[in-house]
């Protein structure tokens, strides 16, 4: 939409303040600021969402692999051959042993349920998600038959334990006597303390060789599972349909869509409900352009009839009024995006400003899984919230520019 040099000239008028218009001024201002806000809203919310799921995936996904191979009853015995045709898989890039078990862990009279988990050294050192995560300590004294441990740093926090410190796991499913089941017990000393930001991963985790978790388990050289990832996480299951068949006897697969389904489908759902209600409040935002033009229009109805009969044509009037009305959303727009970015920007400081203020923990962990609020914007989201905004303001523009533009110049100056 093209304005020539007049229409500029009027637009831009009636964009800014006339003598006695001060009100319609202050409409004009509060439905910039209504638009900016709820476009600020959209991409706070949105990129948050964005980024809960990706850091969840991240984790989730990064700890447990795209799926597992986990044998009946808890254990595979013929794990090495069911490992050769995991790795042999074409889209399979990576597959490892690993023994996963609910337990109980001891220190100074204090007990916490735990999640053993036994890796093969290697996998320990290279996990992309426990890399760089350790806060206390030195993952690489993990060696088979060391007796030492990583734990995470809730636990280590609720069991009131540090490194070089000593804990005592209890299996209790541990050896058959006459006299009864005899829990096993083995004391591990802390060699590392990690951190990997998922709050039910903190609290239970326990990292050790798989060596040590087969003789704290009595599981002989049987593994639970072959935990693997694939090229794409997201045909995981046509990826590993080859691989089915050939293990049916032995193990069934799980993959990550599977084990973490209703957590990922609460997110997707959430985050459409998010944007649909926001969405709204940017609609009610713009009546307000809608009412600032329509009382624009009414206090220039005589300066739009002298127009008229100075040669300017209705389709000029719509444009004008077009302009004005989109030159309002467009400035909120501007300003919701810097808004919405300052925000995001500084959300940690902001939660934890807010936090100290208030005195209520804004963002707790146990409740939300991660330790910090997550933000990941895309893009394409952004440029979709700003067309909305637009369009918005674009169909509250109609109604006041075609009313301008029937402006009948006869019955308004007949008795000028």
């Amino acid at each position: 939409m093209i304005l020539n040099r007049y229409e500029r000239m009027i637009a831009r008028r009636y964009v800014l303040p006339g003598k006695g218009e001060g009100f319609i001024f202050l409409v004009a201002t509060i439905s910039l600021i209504a638009v900016a806000l709820g476009v600020a809203a959209l991409i706070i919310v949105m990129s948050v969402m964005n980024g809960f799921r990706a850091e969840l995936f991240d984790k989730i996904v990064g700890l447990n692999g795209h799926a597992v191979v986990q044998g009946y009853g808890g254990r595979l015995s013929d794990w090495r051959e069911v490992l050769k045709d995991v790795r042999a898989t074409p889209g399979v890039t990576e597959a490892s042993p690993l023994i996963e078990q609910p337990l109980l862990a001891t220190s100074e009279g204090r007990v916490e349920a735990i999640l053993a988990r036994g890796m093969e050294v290697r996998d320990i050192l290279t996990n992309p998600t426990l890399k760089g995560k350790t806060l206390a300590g030195d993952m690489k004294l993990l060696r088979p038959g060391s007796e030492r441990v990583a734990i995470g740093s809730r636990l280590a926090q609720n069991l009131g334990t540090r490194v070089g410190q000593r804990i005592t796991i209890i299996n209790p499913a541990g050896r058959t006597t006459p006299f009864g089941t005899v829990p096993r017990e083995i004391s591990y000393e802390i060699a590392a303390i990690f951190e990997v930001g998922v709050y039910d991963y903190d609290k239970a985790f326990v990292i050790m060789p798989i060596e040590d978790a087969q003789i704290l388990m009595l599981m002989g050289d049987q593994i639970g599972m072959i935990e693997l990832t694939t090229t794409d996480p997201d045909k995981v299951n046509d990826i590993l349909a080859p691989l089915q068949p050939k293990i049916a006897d032995k193990a069934v697969i799980v993959d990550w869509k599977s084990m973490n389904a209703t957590l990922f489908e609460a997110l997707a759902i959430e985050r459409v409900a998010m944007f649909i209600v926001l969405s709204i409040i940017v609609l009610v935002a713009v009546f307000n352009i809608l009412s600032s033009l329509i009382m624009l229009v009414r206090a220039k109805t005589r300066d739009i009839a002298i127009l008229r009969t100075m040669g300017a044509s209705r389709q000029s009037l719509l444009k004008i009024f077009v302009t004005v009305g989109l030159l309002i959303g467009a400035a909120g727009m501007v300003a919701g995006l810097i808004l919405g970015f300052i925000f995001l920007f500084f959300r940690q400081s902001i939660v934890t400003f807010i936090q100290f203020v208030t005195g209520l923990e804004l963002w707790d962990p146990s409740i939300r899984f991660l330790t910090e609020l997550p933000s990941r914007t895309d893009p394409f989201e952004v440029l979709a919230i700003c067309t909305l905004a637009l369009f918005f303001s674009f169909l509250a523009t109609l109604y006041p520019a075609f009313k301008a533009a029937g402006t009948d110049p006869v019955q308004v100056l007949r008795y000028e």
